[in-house]
C-alpha cells in the first residue's frame, strides 16, 4: 500500500492535471479584455498581466478562502463571501461552474463527508460552490497540507491561464514554458503572503483587474467565457 504522502500526492496532480474537465480552458478571467485592448500582446505583457493576478486575485481571493477553510472557516460562510466579493458577473459564474464541477467530479474519485456536505448545501440552495472551496475541502480530506495545497491550486490556475494565453495572444508553447518557470516563483511568494494575510484582507483585488472582467460581458468579440 502506498503510503499518505504518495497517496495525496498522486491525488494532488489527478486534481491540477490541466486536462480534469472543469471547463478551465473557456475562461481567460479578464485576460482576453487586456488582449483585444492591445495592453496584453506578447510573452512581457502576459507575464506583467499574470504577475498582477497572481499577486492580486490568487492571493487575496481564492487563495485566502482556501487557507481558512482549512483552519475551521464554515463552507457556507466562505462561500457567501466569495459570492458577494466577486463582483465581475463572468467570474463570479466561472467560479461556480468550475467548482461545482469539481464537486461532481470530487464526489466521484474523492468522496468524502466534507464534500458531500458541501454538495448538499448547493443543491439545497445554501450554498453557491465555488472553485477554491471545492478544492480545498477535496484536499483536505485526502491531508494535503496547506502549503501543497494552495501551491497545487494557484499554479494549476497559473497553468491553465498560460495555455489560454497561447492560444489568444497567440504565444508560442516555449514562451508558455518560460512564463510558468518565472510564475512558478511568483507562485511561491503568493503561498507565503496567504499565510499572514487577515480576514480584512479578504476580497482586495485590484480594481483594475475588477474593470477589465466587466467589459469582457459586453466585448464584441471573443473566445472565452470571461
Amino acid at each position: 500500500m502506498p503510503n499518505t504522502a504518495t497517496s495525496y500526492q498522486l491525488a494532488l496532480q489527478q486534481l491540477t492535471d490541466s486536462a480534469l474537465p472543469t471547463g478551465a480552458f473557456a475562461h481567460s478571467l479578464g485576460c482576453e479584455t487586456y488582449i483585444e485592448r492591445g495592453l496584453v500582446r506578447d510573452e512581457a505583457s502576459f507575464g506583467v498581466w499574470l504577475g498582477a493576478f497572481i499577486s492580486q486575485q490568487l492571493t487575496y481571493s481564492d487563495g485566502l478562502a482556501i487557507r481558512f477553510l482549512y483552519e475551521g472557516t464554515k463552507v457556507a460562510e466562505l462561500d457567501e463571501h466569495l459570492t458577494a466579493q466577486l463582483l465581475p458577473r463572468q467570474v463570479r459564474e466561472a467560479s461556480i461552474k468550475m467548482g461545482i464541477r469539481l464537486l461532481e467530479i470530487g464526489s466521484e474519485a474523492f468522496p468524502s463527508a466534507g464534500l458531500e456536505q458541501y454538495r448538499s448545501l448547493v443543491a439545497g440552495g445554501r450554498a453557491d460552490g465555488h472553485q477554491p472551496l471545492a478544492f480545498a475541502v477535496v484536499c483536505r480530506s485526502l491531508g494535503v497540507p496547506l502549503p501543497e495545497a494552495l501551491a497545487a491550486y494557484l499554479f494549476a490556475a497559473v497553468t491553465s491561464l498560460t495555455q489560454n494565453a497561447v492560444r489568444a495572444i497567440p504565444l508560442g508553447q516555449n514562451a508558455g514554458q518560460r512564463l510558468l518557470r518565472k510564475a512558478a516563483d511568483d507562485v511561491a511568494a503568493a503561498v507565503e503572503r496567504i499565510g499572514h494575510l487577515t480576514p480584512d484582507d479578504f476580497g482586495a483585488v485590484s480594481p483594475g483587474l475588477e474593470i477589465s472582467q466587466m467589459r469582457h460581458e459586453r466585448q464584441r468579440a471573443r473566445m472565452f467565457m470571461s
